[in-house]
């Protein structure tokens, strides 16, 4: 399953991180007055609407000249037009109709991709009015927004969510490959397991950190399963990613994502586990792909089991939010271990690809809600009405329940653990949806 990627381009100080915060539900972007602040993209899942998708928060275009990184941020903008599955070209209401908004107009209609409208900082009818300057950008549909106070979000989302499949509505692959990525910080080690992988040094393998630029697929076949390993570009935590080239190693690294089935991510256990590690991993959960964390350079801790042991702790404490995940301790250059890798990637994904019948399903949830009641909400308890699961890669089960929105993040987990145990996922991810039993739009709730 293919999550789509949504980019939010436009001109500096229009509002981008501000609608990126929103919609995301967090403060990952930072927003400020001056133009030009977001010089990297961010990326964040949104799991609000009826269909998941990845938000991409895109540097401005024009930035000032005397601005370091202009380059690079006009890269990053033109890299997010050419991945992204649907546009969302935003413009200042409050500023008014610019030239340049006219220019990135043209640039998104070349681009070819579905591209929807939103003028920011309009909060009430009347602001519309003043801002209809913006239909002469010809692009359809235009929404007024204001991506700080909420209005007009809805409206604009509920195009969006028709610009993009659903998750019943994608094709499945039946090919059998099992298609697997490599992630991992500059110099853990990636090409060198792949080429231990597949017996032959297929990638060029140096201790500068970043030789590996793009991504490279390799298809092979081991113990009668075909693979197909995604050695990706070294990914640097974002502030140190110097150069637009390596920039782009990392938009496609992220991609690369998308299109595997299991991550594997490498770890340097020498230097130990850094936050950047922690968000890669946490991409691949947020993704809802199988993950398998490789400890790389095992060898260097022989003899020192302080460090061997406070490894493990904090490997366990870190990776709370995937206890499932299976950890394979290698040494890439040594060959020592990475036979357990590819066996440990193949049981990942047959769980995977994993089905219960509707039946069996809904009797399992009747045990589930018996045992730990749906809370009260507003004096009313929620009720869940039947369960189905809809698709797998990942196993994703629709609940379907008569008010979704108010179904807390803890009852999601311990629903989410219920089901993890009735299916036998020790070491792939489940996907929960909640859907309204009516299958009728509700305005309950509006961001």
């Amino acid at each position: 399953m293919t999550t789509p990627i949504v980019a939010v381009v436009g001109r500096p100080n229009v509002g981008k991180s501000t609608l990126f915060n929103r919609l995301t539900k967090s403060k990952m972007a930072l927003v400020d007055d001056l133009p030009g602040v977001t010089r990297d993209r961010l990326y964040g899942r949104v799991e609000s609407y009826e269909k998941p998708f990845t938000l991409i928060d895109t540097g401005g275009f024009d930035p000032p000249a005397d601005q370091a990184f202009a380059d690079e941020v006009h890269a990053q903008i033109k890299l997010a037009m050419e991945e992204a599955d649907l546009i969302l070209f935003l413009t200042d209401g409050k500023y008014g109709l610019s030239p340049l908004d006219s220019h990135v107009a043209d640039m998104l209609r070349r681009s070819h991709k579905p591209v929807i409208a939103c003028v920011n900082k309009i909060d009430s009818p009347e602001k519309e009015d003043a801002a209809s300057e913006f239909y002469a950008l010809g692009i359809t549909p235009l929404h007024f927004i204001s991506s700080a106070h909420g209005y007009g979000i809805w409206d604009m989302m509920q195009d969006v969510m028709a610009a993009l499949p659903s998750v019943e509505e994608e094709d499945e692959d039946n090919s059998g490959e099992i298609r697997v990525t490599l992630l991992g910080r500059p110099n853990v080690g990636k090409s060198s397991l792949l080429n231990a992988l597949v017996g032959s040094p297929r990638v060029v393998v140096s201790d500068v950190a970043g030789t590996t630029r793009d991504t490279i697929d390799t298809p092979f076949t081991f113990d009668g399963q075909d693979y197909v390993l995604i050695d990706t570009a070294g990914i640097r935590k974002l502030g140190r990613v110097e150069k637009g080239i390596e920039k782009a190693g990392v938009f496609r690294s992220l991609r690369s994502l998308e299109r595997a089935h299991v991550a594997v991510v490498v770890l340097d256990a020498f230097e130990g586990i850094t936050d950047q590690d922690l968000r890669l991993a946490g991409q691949a959960v947020e993704s809802y792909r199988g993950l398998v964390v490789v400890l790389n350079k095992w060898d260097l801790l022989k003899g020192e089991e302080y460090k061997q042991r406070r490894l493990k702790e904090r490997l366990e404490s870190a990776f709370r939010f995937a206890p499932y995940a299976p950890v394979v301790k290698i040494s890439a250059l040594t060959k020592k271990g990475v036979n357990r890798v590819l066996p440990q990637v193949k049981k990942v994904f047959e769980e995977y690809n994993k089905r219960i019948a509707t039946g069996p399903l809904n009797k399992a949830m009747e045990m589930i809600l018996a045992k730990h009641q749906p809370p009260m909400v507003k004096g009313k308890r929620l009720k869940f009405y039947y369960a189905s699961q809809v698709a797998n890669r990942p196993p994703t089960i629709v609940l379907f329940v008569n008010n979704p929105k108010a179904v807390h993040f803890s009852y999601r987990r311990y629903l989410n653990n219920e089901l993890r145990g009735v299916m036998g996922l020790t070491k792939a991810p489940l996907r929960l949806l909640f859907r309204e039993r009516s299958g009728r739009k509700s305005h309950k709730g509006r961001p």
